[in-house]
Formats: structure tokens, sequence, C-alpha cells
């Protein structure tokens, strides 16, 4: 929803919509479990964390927004930018793809944490809720995206015994910071952006109750 705000205000929005845009999420957390719960990592090499490391950022991060540039270059939507319900359908359902072979990963993998399967589960059914309401309205997807991530790093606090006090913080100021930037340089209206960030909280308790 655009607005009078000024141009560099404009611009620091802008930056904050890239740098945490939906499809880096997944990174984000994955670097977060890795700096709170190391404990949990400890069976795997340096080597191969860094190796699941990239592995979630290709499949969760470059693989959709390949598949979406590809979209645009073959003329299936008219901007990279996805600015119409119509044009979101069919990346709703690549990252579905994509979100759901995480999730089956992380079953099956013994040293993975339970608050990546948690994770991942949370965000399928983020994003197949998503694409249903996409019939209806052009729900955010940033909304989604950092209120998810807020949710899943309140559980993690719920269910490890650690100091996560800071942690949280900085995702409510986190999920603040980016839901109004895009109030400033997106077209969403409010009920677009307070759906998404709803979608986000409730699908990563559905998650977490059903993986425990």
């Amino acid at each position: 929803m655009e607005n009078n705000a000024s141009k560099p205000l404009r611009l620091a929005a802008q930056l904050v919509s890239y740098l945490f845009h939906p499809l880096f999420i997944p990174t984000y957390f994955m670097l977060y479990l890795i700096k709170v719960i190391p404990f949990e990592f400890v069976g795997i090499t340096d080597w191969q964390l860094k190796m699941r490391m990239f592995s979630v950022f290709w499949l969760t991060a470059f693989f959709p927004a390949f598949a979406v540039f590809l979209l645009w270059r073959l003329k299936f939507s008219e901007s990279i930018f996805l600015r119409t319900q119509k044009e979101r359908v069919i990346p709703y359902v690549i990252t579905m793809f994509f979100y759901w072979w995480m999730y089956y990963l992380s079953r099956n993998f013994t040293d993975q944490p339970l608050a990546l399967k948690f994770f991942y589960f949370g965000i399928f059914i983020a994003t197949s809720l998503g694409l249903i309401v996409n019939n209806f309205i052009k729900v955010s997807l940033h909304a989604i995206g950092v209120s998810g991530l807020l949710m899943a790093v309140l559980l993690v606090s719920f269910y490890y015994p650690i100091n996560n006090f800071i942690w949280v913080a900085a995702s409510i100021l986190l999920s603040s910071v980016v839901v109004s930037a895009r109030m400033i340089v997106s077209d969403h209206t409010k009920q677009e952006l307070i759906i998404g960030f709803a979608i986000g909280i409730v699908t990563q308790l559905i998650a977490y109750f059903w993986v425990l």
C-alpha cells in the first residue's frame, strides 16, 4: 500500500523487503539453529554442516527463485515480482514441492534437530494455506515468512533449555520492521498483511504439535 513516505524511507523499506524475502527465511532459520543449539549438530562434521546449509539455500531459495525467473522469461507472468494473485499460483505450487521435500528429508535424517522438522512442515502448511487464501485475496508472503520465523524461534525456546530471550526479541523487532516495510512499498492492504501474519503463526503451531 503506497503512502507518502520519503524517498530514503522507501529505499530502506525496499532493502528490508529484499533482505528478508520469504525465500530466505529457511536459510536464516538454519543459521539461527546452528548458533543457538550447536549440540544438535555434533554428530556431523563441519563440512557436512556447510553442505547442509548450502542445500537449504539451494532448495528453498535458489530453485524457487529460478523457477519464478523462468516463468517471467517465458511470459507466464508479467512481472518477476508476482504482483497479481494469478501470477502467484504456479510459484506457490513449486515452493510447496520444495518445502515438502525438505520436510521429508528432515524426517529421515536421524541427526536433524526436531526444530527443523516442525519448521519445514510449518512452512509447507503455510504455503498450502497461502495458495488457498490466494484465491480470495493477495495475502502477504513477507508477513507469512517473518511471522513463521518468529513463532519458530518462540517454539525453540519452549522445546530447548536455552536462554533465547535476545533472539525472541530480535524476531519480534524483525517482524515489525518487515511488516512496516511492506506497508510502505507494497500494494498490500492491512487485512492482507494481518492474515499473512496469522497464517505464519498458526501453521508453525500446528506443525509443532503435529511433529511432537
